[in-house]
């Protein structure tokens, strides 16, 4: 907590060193070459599209807070145009002439489905820039972990292969995730598996993280945060670049990347290809990760045409078991519980404690997952007139591949096969392996329909919306038995298909009312059919039929104060559908899944200053402080238990809330030394929550009196800290500190199923230089777990009948690694 204290009272000096001074900034977009005016050119202040210019030509922006901004003006069929502008009282006038020729840049394609100042939304954007320092070949969600209410998670234990991240206790499950406004995430389970997209963070220019509810997006609902990720950057020079880092465990990644520029004022095409490889931390935990991007561009005055198309295959060993508790902690009491509740035999039971926290639970070598997922992606931009701009994509996703396993002693019945007799014995069981397969595609279209009236530069409007419709099909393969009754290789012994159509549509607007005052509405509507038919492994019927319509409105208010400051609050309300898992793993004991019901309040405080001289002449400073309370109806919350392939099992709360304050605070001097805190302080709790246990006859017994408890996977406090300093010119020094407070496997909040509260330090380092041959050498190198320490940032437990007829629990974690290293040369061309 010293640390909280610490961050806080920073965060709250920074916040009182600010003076009052913000003025309008307004001017005239004009053509080089002939002197007519340019009305549809977008305006971009600090990278956030906040209007497009009129009839005339002409902008206004009604407050610009104090300090040293980027002006970007973007137009179809132009250069791009770049000012730097220093917010002041006095009225500014800027005048400004495009050149023909230019591609428009990516930020303008996706404005509908970002927020800005004006929307009244908390959210966090990273740069390309930001994103390429972390970026040595781990999952997108280890390059996010400095973010505010982060945790994040690797089953092998170093951030490569299967990863999750958490956002305000919420799994990927509740965060929506778009590339390109296009959605990723899996229609069924509602996760983004991207592990299936390696490397995808080499082709990203921009990610907007928004916390909460957030503003409309296409796909699931955003039910803790949203991940709007761009790929849509035109670069006009020709380039050519690649990277490669080795490290611990034997992890490579290697890429090249291209792209031709403008090719004839019109064309432009950017390709990539990586290779990620590592053995895991955990023992059996190799991943074999493999990726292409690639798109091509073609631009015409008012019109921009780009296809994208990006795949990913992975090949990963299963360490979604995790590691048995006394692996951890050495309890031989624990160990013997382990090894009579798996029957494990002696060799396995002393393999246990010779490998420790690294253990893998699995021998056989082809335990692997294998999955390959393919995007296509056409994207429209087109200026109709100008007071209207629309913006409209198609996308088609092809996903295949299956998990192996060798499966001991399992029952023929349980395969549909007939017991085999073999002389005076019938054998009921057999060893043998099979492969449980998806075979999907995900197709559909999204738009947005934009309005800023040409006499009206304080008023933007969006229409926007999508259809998706999901079709995929699960089954079961053995391809070998010990005992083979009536099975032949290949046999199929059972499947199931699911059928998804999701349609939304929204509205928003935003309206500056006075040079002070902006209002914020938008409203969502979105309709979901669901569809399920077959049986699943075990022979039993997972038929499920279910429609939902949800009405999600939202509403915010910002407020100017002067000299970069501002106000702002924002209502909104989230709903979305059970999941796959939730309607055919339901336990016993537990009621079927409901819609959730999610109803977010933010309000905040935001400075921004670029000319303090606190630190020397050149300080800027960002603060934010920002409250959350996001109050549930019918919750689903993980009950600490998983299903066999490691999906969370849930179970509908009816009252529930996430409340706390987010801190955040940047300061820079000169660009020579930086640092960055972000605190999270939060109280996760279900109001009235009734245990579940189970009798000597594994009935289930639910207790009579609820009681508050915490949600489980929920910490109370997580923190960041990035200390970065230039020494040299063209070397960077960081040092990244992390900690996680204590979060509970289930919701008893019982300290014996909890993941203890974690630290973790990181030192990084960059060096650039410039030679006359090429653009740039870099060489970087990333230490991670600094102080060698031993943790674990995931688990779970399950509950069961114990000899003495009551009930007892276990738990498993997923250890992360001891001190590792990734070290990389980047060449630049």
């Amino acid at each position: 907590m010293k640390t909280v204290r610490i961050a806080g009272t920073a965060l709250l000096a920074l916040a009182t060193a600010s003076a009052w001074a913000q003025g309008p900034v307004a001017g005239t977009i004009t053509d080089a070459q002939t002197g007519q005016a340019l009305p549809g050119a977008t305006i971009l202040l600090d990278g956030a599209a906040i209007g497009v210019t009129s009839a005339a030509g002409t902008f206004n922006l009604a407050a610009v807070a104090a300090g040293s901004h980027e002006l970007r003006i973007t137009f179809l069929g132009y250069e791009p145009l770049v000012r730097q502008v220093q917010g002041q009282v006095a009225e500014q006038q800027i005048s400004a002439k495009l050149l023909p020729g230019g591609v428009l840049m990516g930020e303008a394609l996706i404005t509908a489905t970002r927020a800005s100042d004006r929307t009244a939304t908390v959210y966090t954007n990273l740069s390309k820039q930001d994103i390429n320092k972390r970026n040595f070949g781990q999952d997108l969600p280890y390059l996010l972990d400095q973010t505010p209410s982060v945790v994040v998670t690797s089953d092998a234990g170093a951030g490569v292969g299967y990863t999750d991240i958490r956002i305000r206790g919420t799994s990927s499950t509740g965060i929506n995730t778009t590339v390109n406004g296009v959605p990723l995430n899996d229609p069924e389970s509602h996760g983004s598996f991207l592990v299936n997209l390696p490397d995808l963070s080499s082709s990203i220019n921009s990610i907007q993280v928004q916390r909460g509810v957030g503003t409309s997006q296409n796909g699931s609902a955003a039910f803790g945060a949203s991940l709007n990720i761009s790929t849509l950057d035109n670069r006009r020079e020709a380039y050519a670049e690649s990277q490669n880092s080795y490290g611990s465990f034997n992890t490579w990644k290697n890429n090249v990347s291209f792209g031709t520029g403008l090719i004839g004022k019109y064309f432009t095409v950017d390709g990539r290809l990586s290779r990620i490889s590592s053995d895991g931390y955990m023992n059996k935990a190799a991943s074999d990760l493999k990726s292409y991007y690639f798109a091509a561009g073609y631009q015409q005055k008012n019109t921009l045409i780009k296809f994208i198309t990006f795949s990913g295959r992975e090949k990963t060993y299963q360490a979604w078991n995790g590691v048995p508790e006394p692996a951890l902690t050495g309890s031989q009491a624990l160990l013997q519980t382990y090894i009579d509740n798996g029957e494990l035999s002696p060799a396995d039971a002393a393999r246990v404690q010779q490998e420790g926290r690294r253990y893998s639970y699995y021998t056989y070598d082809s335990q692997t997952d294998n999955y390959q997922q393919n995007h296509y992606q056409l994207h429209l931009s087109q200026g109709l007139g100008s007071s209207w701009s629309l913006g409209a994509a198609l996308h088609l996703t092809r996903g295949f591949g299956y998990y192996e396993s060798y499966r001991a002693r399992r029952k023929f019945a349980d395969y549909g096969l007939q017991n085999v007799v073999i002389g005076g014995d019938t054998l009921t069981r057999t060893n043998l392996i099979d492969r449980k397969w998806l075979d999907n595609y995900f197709y559909g279209g999204t738009f947005a329909l934009n309005y800023q009236p040409k006499d009206n530069e304080k008023f933007q409007a969006t229409l926007g919306g999508g259809w998706n419709h999901f079709d995929n099909d699960h089954y079961g393969e053995i391809i070998w038995a010990q005992y083979a009754s009536t099975s032949f290789p290949g046999q199929r012994y059972y499947f199931n298909n699911a059928r998804k159509t999701d349609f939304n549509a929204y509205a928003r607007a935003t309206y500056q009312v006075l040079p002070w005052l902006g209002l914020y509405g938008d409203v969502q509507v979105r309709r979901i059919l669901y569809r399920v038919e077959g049986v699943e492994d075990k022979q039993n019927s997972v038929a499920t039929s279910a429609n939902y319509t949800f009405y999600n409105p939202k509403a915010g208010a910002t407020v100017a104060l002067g000299a970069g400051q501002q106000l702002y609050a924002s209502v909104a309300v989230g709903q979305r559908e059970p999941v796959r898992a939730d309607f055919t793993d339901r336990q016993a004991g537990y009621p079927a899944a409901q819609a959730e019901r999610l109803l977010d309040f933010e309000a905040g405080y935001r400075l921004t200053r670029a000319d303090l001289s606190l630190l020397g002449p050149r300080t800027a400073v960002r603060v934010e402080a920002n409250y959350f309370d996001m109050t549930y109806r019918n919750q689903l919350v993980a009950t600490g238990q998983l299903n066999d392939v490691g999906t969370a099992l849930r179970t509908n709360v009816a009252r529930s809330y996430r409340r706390g304050v987010e801190l955040t605070g940047f300061i820079s001097a000169n660009d020579k030394i930086s640092l960055s805190s972000t605190v999270t302080l939060s109280r996760n709790r279900i109001l009235d929550y009734h245990d579940v246990t189970y009798d000597a006859n594994y009935a289930p017994v639910v207790a009579a009196q609820g009681r508050a408890t915490t949600i489980s996977y929920s910490p109370s406090a997580i923190t960041a800290h990035t200390l970065e300093g230039q020494p040299l010119r063209g070397l960077r020094l960081a040092l990244l500190y992390k900690t996680v407070g204590r979060q509970y496997l289930d919701n008893s909040t019982n300290e014996g199923r909890s993941i203890q509260s974690y630290q973790v330090l990181d030192f990084r380092l960059r060096y650039a230089l410039h030679p006359s041959f090429m653009k740039e050498i870099e060489f970087a190198l990333l230490v991670s777990n600094l102080l060698n320490r031993e943790y674990a940032a995931n688990g779970y437990t399950y509950g069961y009948i114990g000899a003495s007829g009551r009930q007892e629990s276990f738990n498993w974690y997923y250890p992360q690694a001891t001190r590792n290293f990734l070290a990389s040369v980047n060449l630049r061309f």
